[in-house]
């Protein structure tokens, strides 16, 4: 079988899992997973994973499970777990019944544990968090072991019951594995396998008082439910030879590690730590904030699932770790609302035209197309009436030489409607600032044709005084003035102040009136916007800025940093 003859980036996980594949190491269907801890929203870091475990399931015609390592009862809730499914459907991945939890494996994970205890490999350690620190030694220096390390298998049976019966208090004791004090590998110096956790599990309630850690659970979890190929990130490389020798020792089945690297961002930090201290510390509005890199925010922003997942194909799979620029992200997502996106007139910074030959109350009903890439999408209808917004952008009272759109004399083509000739301005009697701008049109360049071929370099968009919506429109930036802000010595102190623009009293093109949150649009010659689908109402629009209509990136033609 060759998993790879549709996909256009080949990767060295794929080449493994098709020779796995071919010489019948598997036995049977590919089964990855895509493990999330419930104590986050996934980010677009996950969304990699994700489209590498669910994409070579699809692939290969496979399984790929959605199990939650909820281990850890004081960090993971019930909305976590709810946000991050419904994510991962919005990203269009599907596990079907293959939904799971460590919770559901915590009576089988406790057995294994009394397992090792009786082979001889684990015990009952009464040393604290920081002793156990301390007597594990660095790199340059073994470890020194616990003076309980010696206890009894009975003992040690004895004092693992107590724990789950609830009789010791929290941090008391803690069961280790008994492996190599003096191990080269930090991780096999008789890592803690259990923990006490006086705390409720959103799950099983006040069932359990210990906790599997991670890496205990995680392997074991891989093992019960049959993955052939756990993948995971580079930080887990170190923790394999752990993964590998509980496996072994239990004797169960023995899934295959292999590990990717994670995905870096600029002007971005993907840890789920720094990324809660943002929401916690209002830096923004909360993990939906669509300045965050969180599938949730991204969403809310205007990215559509094709988008990411173009991206993620785009950055592929290595074991080299790089930063990846977020133009790339921003460029794949405009090549694709480029594609679908529906485009209408929005005016951010209104001036009022007033076109003095335009006959009183006659509204005129122009065609616009809805996407000059999808003729089939047809087209819409935009009123044109005496009064009309523009941007105040497009209007230079003392114009400089190179500048084409509508000033004192110069004529200039409104979008899809007529030339119009600036002739005179309003100003508001005490301040002097232009309130108005007077205009001639032309009726003979209906559909900004000119049928003397006279020829006008500058085209503006506009829209109707009376017939258009406002809206809240909101611009944002990088969340984060430096490039690479995991490299700060503070991340916090280098949040952009300015990440956030809100602008109030904008003038959008009538044909949004009624639309469902999270629609995609184009506003011409501004950049590509979506309906909030939190703050957004019928009788008070918000839109969010989701990017510019043109960035560097594609010039540029690179994005690995």
């Amino acid at each position: 079988m060759n998993i790879n003859s549709d996909n256009k980036n080949k990767d060295f996980i794929r080449d493994i899992v098709e020779k796995d594949i071919n010489s019948n190491k598997v036995g049977g269907k590919i089964i990855t997973r895509f493990p999330p801890e419930p104590n986050g929203h996934l980010h677009i870091g996950h969304a990699k994973s994700l489209c590498l475990n669910f994409g070579i399931a699809q692939e290969t015609g496979g399984i790929c499970h959605l199990r939650f390592d909820d281990t850890n009862p004081t960090k993971e809730t019930q909305e976590f777990v709810e946000s991050i499914i419904d994510d991962i459907r919005w990203l269009g991945w599907n596990w079907e019944e293959h939904l799971y939890f460590a919770s559901n494996y915590f009576e089988s994970l406790y057995h294994f544990a009394i397992d090792l205890i009786e082979k001889g490999k684990a015990y009952v350690d009464d040393l604290t968090h920081d002793e156990i620190r301390e007597y594990r030694g660095t790199l340059n220096e073994p470890g020194i072991e616990s003076p309980y390390r010696s206890r009894t298998v009975k003992e040690n049976l004895d004092l693992f019951i107590r724990m789950r019966s609830g009789e010791f208090g929290e941090g008391a004791r803690v069961l280790r594995a008994k492996i190599d004090m003096e191990s080269g590998n930090l991780n096999m110096r008789d890592p803690v396998l259990y923990r006490i956790i006086k705390a409720s599990h959103h799950r099983t309630g006040e069932a359990w008082c210990i906790y599997p850690m991670y890496d205990f659970a995680h392997g074991q979890s891989d093992s019960i439910e049959k993955i052939t190929h756990s993948l995971c990130t580079m930080e887990f490389e170190d923790h394999r030879p752990l993964y590998d020798w509980i496996i072994e020792t239990l004797g169960i089945h023995h899934p295959k590690q292999i590990e990717f690297a994670r995905l870096n961002l600029t002007h971005t930090v993907l840890s789920k730590r720094k990324l809660a201290e943002l929401v916690q510390d209002k830096y923004v509005t909360g993990w939906d904030d669509p300045r965050m890199p969180t599938l949730a925010g991204l969403r809310r922003r205007g990215y559509t699932p094709a988008a990411i997942k173009n991206f993620c194909d785009r950055i592929g799979v290595s074991k080299r770790q790089n930063t990846i620029e977020i133009e790339l992200l921003e460029h794949c997502g405009r090549e694709d609302l480029n594609r679908i996106a529906r485009r209408v007139m929005g005016v951010l910074n209104p001036i009022k035209v007033i076109i003095d030959n335009f006959p009183e109350g006659r509204v005129e009903e122009l065609e616009a197309l809805n996407n000059p890439e999808d003729l089939q999408a047809g087209v819409h209808s935009v009123p044109f009436t005496k009064e009309l917004y523009i941007e105040s952008d497009d209007f230079q009272e003392n114009p400089s030489n190179k500048f084409y759109r509508l000033a004192p004399g110069q004529e200039v083509r409104l979008r899809y409607a007529y030339f119009i000739t600036c002739v005179g301005l309003d100003r508001d009697q005490d301040t002097g600032e232009i309130i108005a701008i007077h205009c001639t049109y032309d009726p003979e360049t209906k559909g900004g044709q000119a049928p003397d071929h006279r020829k006008v370099k500058g085209t503006i968009h506009w829209v109707s005084v009376t017939h258009s919506v406002e809206a809240e429109v909101r611009i944002y930036d990088h969340l984060f003035l430096d490039e690479r802000p995991d490299q700060a010595d503070d991340y916090r102190s280098i949040v952009n102040p300015n990440s956030l623009r809100v602008l109030k009293s904008c003038k959008i093109d009538p044909s949004v009136a009624g639309a469902l949150a999270g629609i995609n649009y184009q506003f011409e010659r501004v950049g590509y916007f979506c309906i909030d689908n939190i703050d957004s109402t019928s009788d008070a629009l918000v839109f969010n800025q989701t990017m510019p209509l043109r960035s560097s990136w594609a010039k540029a033609n690179t994005y690995r940093v």
